[in-house]
């Protein structure tokens, strides 16, 4: 890209030059020529480039050579102290003002950007300071809440506007000067009035409170495993204690050497003779019972019960040593040898 090149009169506060920068190619266009005869009152010949440029030089140096590049619909006071009335059109009489951004060119460049630059007058700037300062940032301070800098950060924000607006240059292509009337002034055209009223108010920029602050999260680090204060969320409860699984007294049948061993059917005649009247059985205690208290009505205990009698075995009714009794159920005990034979 060919460097921005510009004259010292472009940079920030400084006053407007004498004359204009004018730089043309070898060679002049014809929309050119026809606009430098149509604004000049005096015929001046034009047939050569040095022609053109010094009809141009004189003509853009002019003390009127004032541009009027775009209109701004401002309002005249703080939006508090505005005018209210039903009537919209009263009310915008009443509270809006239209600036003209006027400016005067300071650079044309037809060789290396063909380019023409424009900077505010220094009225234009004045008057767009001083909507910022009592307008612009008054509204600002109104939209947004207090904090302790915001004073500092408001006159900043005015500081930074009032560099920006003296910084201003605006370029555009140099088929702009398509609009140059007599002595002169001249007016944007094709739609570049659009883009200055952008590039103007993107410098008013608002006043922006400061984020909200991160309050960081104090978190107690995890206990491990070996610090004595988290051995109650380290430990693992019991495994629970397995119990047998209950066994009936009937079953569990004592060996002994010393009794013998019958047949099958010797031992179901000797329970088949055995009866239940023979067998004598202990009468079961009497149930517990609890005095009558008035503590069962909130407290419930387990009740307490004797323990169940057990039955005799039969190894318990065998009669000892060794001896094999048999039953006949045709003669009794007496023909115990014939059988058993």
């Amino acid at each position: 890209m060919p460097p921005q090149l510009l004259p010292a009169s472009a940079a920030a506060f400084a006053p407007r030059a004498s004359s204009v920068n004018v730089v043309l190619g070898s060679k002049v266009e014809p929309w050119l020529t026809q606009t430098l005869k149509r604004i000049n009152k005096i015929k001046r010949p034009l047939n050569s480039v040095p022609q053109h440029q010094r009809c141009l030089t004189e003509t853009l140096s002019s003390p009127n050579a004032i541009w009027t590049l775009a209109s701004l619909l401002l309002p005249k006071s703080p939006e508090a102290d505005l005018r209210k009335d039903p009537n919209p059109l009263v009310e915008a009489l009443f509270n809006y003002q239209m600036l003209h951004l006027e400016a005067y060119v300071v650079h044309v460049d037809m060789v290396l950007r063909s380019e023409v630059a424009y900077k505010l007058t220094p009225e234009t700037i004045e008057s767009l300071i001083e909507y910022h300062k009592d307008i612009h940032c008054v509204d600002s301070k109104a939209r947004t809440y207090d904090w302790p800098e915001k004073e500092q950060q408001a006159k900043k924000l005015h500081e930074d506007f009032v560099q920006a607006v003296n910084k201003f240059v605006f370029r555009t292509h140099v088929s702009a000067l398509e609009g140059l009337e007599e002595d002169g002034a001249g007016e944007l055209l094709g739609g570049r009035s659009d883009e200055v009223k952008t590039n103007v108010m993107a410098m008013v920029k608002p006043l922006l409170p400061p984020p909200p602050r991160i309050v960081d999260v104090v978190r107690q680090p995890p206990l491990l495993p070996s610090s004595p204060a988290g051995a109650v969320l380290w430990s693992q409860p019991p495994p629970p204690t397995t119990m047998p699984a209950p066994v009936d007294s009937w079953k569990i049948l004592p060996s002994s050497p010393s009794i013998a061993s019958t047949s099958a059917d010797s031992t179901a005649s000797l329970w088949a003779s055995i009866g239940m009247s023979e067998v004598h059985l202990p009468s079961p205690p009497p149930a517990f019972s609890q005095p009558f208290s008035t503590a069962g009505l909130y407290y419930s205990s387990p009740l307490v019960t004797a323990p169940l009698p057990q039955l005799p075995l039969p190894s318990m009714l065998a009669p000892p040593c060794g001896i094999t009794v048999g039953y006949n159920s045709f003669g009794g005990w007496d023909r115990y040898q014939e059988y058993a034979m």
